[in-house]
């Protein structure tokens, strides 16, 4: 079932959004070489609980991090570990926070070290093709819409758009309805509502839009070993347009 958020939810996601950024800020300055993804997951809990609220994720059907920590050709939910970090790494880093009942989701693509122009140009790839689905998520516009704009710009750069995974409803629970694809055709799809709250996530690979699960059976990465990023902003639908709650700026 879909719901429509109330000006008091969304004002609850809107708080969780803030601290969640903020916490990705303080990530930004914590990846550099020698730094591994358990002390990131480490920080976050810990950032988390000193401003009253929780990862949402943890526990979340058996997980058992506070973060998603991604490393170069894994796509989503890598398990943070105690493998160092590298120069020259792109880390992902995924979390749900649980400010006092209100939710929201936030991944971002970080350069360990500095980034040669490969690298660059794949995250500011991925970055603005988030902002391409952003600008279709309108009153009134279709699922479909917001899929399109990010596959038409990221294949027209060169890169392949995940199918597997999708963005989603947000708020009371983790997961809601709709699914929001970053890949499909305009005109089609669900029409998105005002007080619709979900979450925009593309993930753009180097290579191969495909594929795969590690052992874990949490893990995807790509099946050529190619390089994946993404970001992810939890979205209000609005009469005036998208609502970023998640807004690092």
């Amino acid at each position: 079932m879909i719901t429509r958020k109330s000006s008091r939810e969304i004002e609850m996601m809107d708080e969780a959004g803030t601290l969640l950024a903020n916490c990705h800020k303080e990530i930004a300055k914590r990846i550099k070489p020698g730094v591994t993804t358990k002390e990131i997951d480490d920080f976050v809990e810990d950032y988390l609980a000193k401003h009253g609220a929780t990862p949402e994720q943890k526990g979340y059907n058996g997980y058992e991090f506070a973060t998603c920590a991604s490393i170069n050709d894994e796509i989503c939910h890598g398990f943070p570990r105690d493998e160092k970090l590298v120069e020259g790494d792109i880390v992902t880093i995924d979390m749900v926070v649980n400010l006092n009942g209100g939710l929201a989701d936030s991944a971002w693509t970080y350069v360990v070290g500095e980034a040669d122009e490969k690298t660059q140009r794949l995250l500011d790839v991925t970055k603005t093709s988030l902002y391409k689905g952003i600008e279709q998520a309108k009153e009134g516009s279709r699922i479909g819409d917001i899929g399109h704009a990010i596959q038409k710009y990221a294949e027209a750069e060169g890169y392949a758009v995940v199918r597997d995974f999708t963005g989603h409803g947000i708020g009371p629970t983790i997961h809601e309805e709709p699914h929001i694809p970053h890949f499909g055709l305009p005109n089609k799809g669900l029409r998105l509502k005002e007080g619709m709250v979900i979450t925009i996530e593309p993930m753009i690979n180097e290579g191969t839009w495909k594929s795969q699960m590690d052992s874990n059976n949490w893990t995807a990465r790509t099946v050529d070993g190619s390089r994946s990023a993404q970001y992810e902003h939890t979205i209000v639908i609005t009469k005036e347009g998208p609502r970023i709650l998640t807004d690092q700026d």
